[in-house]
């Protein structure tokens, strides 16, 4: 059987997770029989920059792109033909050719607080190394706790376990999304509010990322969730106005309740000493431009707070 759909992916364990569940709801979407599935929907590994490079910050060595360049330009030149990305991993604006063509149902968007010793982020002791990557979480982290020792970690979320496992960290923070999805749920001891940790821009949604000429497929439209959807573009319109700072960290987190978009941004100094932050909402959820007016609700949010942080539009 001739693939009907090729889907590239990073090689770590949760992307193969995370795109298997896509390719089993493109299969049931196309009426592919289980047992065709790896032949008729192949999973495609391609290695990142971002995989190859575990010792430094992203923002360091290039940002977030770095998880998809090459899997961009693999659907650019026609390996494969659909990408599963980590919503948060997906830079602001596409490559030429290349959409968003769907949003599936997101999962838990919140912080996870994982510790050996500790039952809470509150219990953590004075100087405590909490280990993290993400620059937003470290300044959260450090507004409510400057006595912390932030360290970095980087790595899938199996290394990470083991170097907790190994008493190099007294805690360390991930996405409650991947551990749920990779099984681990048991090993988080706190789910971090909302609040004090906004979570990154589309935390716990996955992007469906196809050439643009193939957004109208029907497999496409079957796996798309609106009301994700439309979080995610309010989020991402917020990330887009407040993207051009390395300098700093942000957060972004919509909700739906009652017919109405509430969305709520932030952004803090990396040492958490400062943190400016924004709310807003859209009233009708089910208009024809709700998701016109959800990114530029994000859009307007995200130009008043560095507004408030004194950050001209396009600071480096």
């Amino acid at each position: 059987m001739a693939p009907l759909v090729r889907i590239g992916t990073r090689r770590s364990k949760l992307a193969l997770t995370q795109s298997g569940m896509m390719q089993r709801a493109i299969g049931r979407a196309l009426g592919v029989a289980d047992a065709d599935l790896a032949e008729a929907v192949p999973l495609v590994e391609i290695v990142t920059t971002g995989d190859r490079v575990q010792d430094r910050r992203l923002m360091e060595i290039g940002g977030k792109a770095l998880f998809t360049k090459e899997i961009e330009e693999a659907l650019l030149e026609g390996r494969v033909d659909v990408a599963v990305h980590s919503m948060k991993d997906v830079p602001a604006e596409p490559p030429p050719g290349l959409c968003i063509a769907a949003v599936p149902p997101r999962e838990d968007p919140r912080d996870a607080f994982v510790s050996d010793a500790f039952a809470s982020f509150a219990d953590l002791p004075a100087g405590a190394r909490l280990g993290t990557a993400s620059l937003r979480r470290q300044a959260q982290a450090l507004a409510l706790r400057p006595d912390l020792t932030i360290e970095m970690l980087r790595g899938n979320v199996d290394t990470r376990l083991r170097k907790l496992a190994d008493g190099e960290f007294d805690a360390i923070l991930l996405a409650a999304a991947g551990l749920n999805r990779l099984g681990f749920e048991g090993v988080i001891r706190e789910r971090l509010s909302l609040d004090d940790f906004l979570p990154a821009p589309g935390q716990g949604a996955l992007a469906l990322q196809t050439r643009a000429d193939d957004r109208g497929a029907p497999w496409v439209a079957a796996l798309d969730d609106p009301a994700t959807a439309l979080a995610v573009a309010a989020e991402r319109g917020a990330m887009t106005a407040l993207e051009g700072s390395c300098r700093t960290a942000i957060g972004a987190h919509a909700e739906i309740a009652a017919g109405r978009l509430r969305l709520t941004t932030e952004m803090l100094a990396p040492d958490g000493s400062v943190r400016w932050r924004r709310a807003g909402e859209i009233g009708d959820v089910e208009a024809a431009d709700a998701t016109a007016q959800a990114r530029a609700l994000g859009l307007r949010l995200g130009a008043e707070v560095r507004a408030a942080a004194g950050e001209p539009e396009g600071a480096p």
